[in-house]
């Protein structure tokens, strides 16, 4: 349960700030002292999907440690989306539903 309120939390949060005009949008991670985190979802079944996040911590310009968590979380199934080729041509397709991600640093 603990997991499912951290993922909701967490995706809530990305797609909050996804329509952000954010001034604190970072190019480049200062190495000096920092946490880099990643969060990604890999669509593993059409009953499961693998959560993975990584945080890099550094310190004096060097990774000192890498944290990586994986888990297994419901597939959120199909969704109907339009597509479009090359040639301009439209047509609505089933794709795997993602995600949102939202993230709150305290």
């Amino acid at each position: 349960m603990k997991n499912v309120f951290l993922l909701l939390t967490v995706s809530l949060t990305f797609f909050a700030l996804q329509g952000c005009d954010n001034e604190d949008v970072t190019k480049e991670v200062k190495k000096d002292g920092s946490i880099e985190s990643s969060l990604t979802v890999l669509h593993l079944n059409d009953k499961q999907d693998v959560l993975t996040t990584t945080h890099k911590i550094w310190a004096a310009g060097k990774v000192s440690k890498v944290i990586v968590h994986k888990d297994t979380i419901p597939s959120l199934g199909l969704v109907k989306t339009e597509v479009e080729n090359n040639e301009g041509d439209k047509q609505t397709v089933p794709v795997k539903k993602d995600y949102e991600f939202y993230i709150t640093v305290k």
